[in-house]
């Protein structure tokens, strides 16, 4: 009798790891690369052309002869005095929210108090609550404090808002940490302030710095609140500043422009810094 003769299976089309390439979803990707890179570029090449240069030439076209003449008036305009404001009101606001917000999940996870568990909903339902609903009574606050044209009138009301996600994300860290750990912890005898910082605050240092980049991105490019709570140009931060720059070199554009570029640049740098941290933060904090 004659062999059959075998019949091959046809063969996939698909590439490596038995997917197919996803063709449109990698043109709408570099779609969107350039529609985001493209306003960029043109930012920074605007912010070294002259006046003159940028009325006369392609808005994409870089500068023949680049000058550093914008930076220079930006700089001179009390642009480190804002800068200082909006490091002090950073720091300021982001330090204690962060350390409040880890005791405050150290505490909701690890006892059984209903009262904590009520406490934990109300953190839960501060982030439902927008800023700007809640801007006239912290203005009035503000007021009855005395605090009003102060960085402590920012300070204060970024602290309040940085603190429902940070124990959100932070309790959420600290559940994904072995009970075995703090088991161990006791039975050497350790108190629950000694577990604070000798175990939980070593482990979840991915989610500290997670909660510390995002909340100082949100109170650096902050710019509701200092409008409203502040009045004197000391007191100025730099989102409040630029849109000043706008007011002040309304024609001048490249300067304007200059005020972007270096009001943007320490968010670049902090995020470069930190987008690992960021990223493994946000997810680890959610595994379970």
């Amino acid at each position: 009798m004659g062999q059959t003769p075998q019949v091959r299976p046809p063969r996939s089309r698909r590439g490596r790891g038995g997917r197919r390439p996803n063709v449109l979803g990698g043109l709408a990707g570099w779609i969107w690369l350039v529609i985001v890179l493209v306003p960029i570029y043109w930012i920074v090449i605007t912010s070294f052309k002259t006046q003159a240069n940028y009325y006369a030439m392609n808005p994409l076209q870089p500068p023949p002869s680049p000058t550093l003449h914008n930076y220079q008036l930006v700089i001179q305009s009390d642009f480190v005095q804002y800068f200082v404001n909006s490091v002090i009101v950073t720091a300021g606001s982001i330090i204690p929210a962060v350390l409040i917000s880890f005791m405050a999940a150290f505490a909701i996870v690890r006892s059984r108090s209903r009262f904590l568990r009520s406490v934990n909903g109300l953190f839960l339902m501060g982030l439902a609550i927008p800023l700007q609903a809640t801007i006239i009574p912290v203005y009035l606050i503000i007021i009855r404090l005395k605090l009003y044209d102060s960085l402590l009138a920012i300070i204060l009301p970024s602290i309040a808002f940085a603190i429902p996600l940070s124990v959100l994300v932070l309790s959420n860290f600290i559940r994904d940490v072995p009970k075995e750990l703090f088991e161990s912890m006791r039975v050497d005898g350790a108190d629950e302030w000694t577990t604070l910082w000798r175990l939980a605050f070593p482990l979840t240092r991915p989610a500290l710095v997670t909660v510390s980049i995002y909340n100082g991105l949100a109170v650096w490019n902050g710019f509701l609140l200092p409008l409203i709570l502040t009045q004197s140009p000391s007191k100025r931060t730099l989102p409040l500043a630029l849109w000043t720059f706008q007011g002040q070199y309304g024609v001048n554009v490249p300067a304007v422009l200059a005020s972007v570029v270096l009001t943007t640049l320490p968010i670049l740098i902090l995020y470069a810094v930190g987008r690992r941290q960021l990223l493994s933060g946000l997810t680890a904090g959610f595994s379970k």
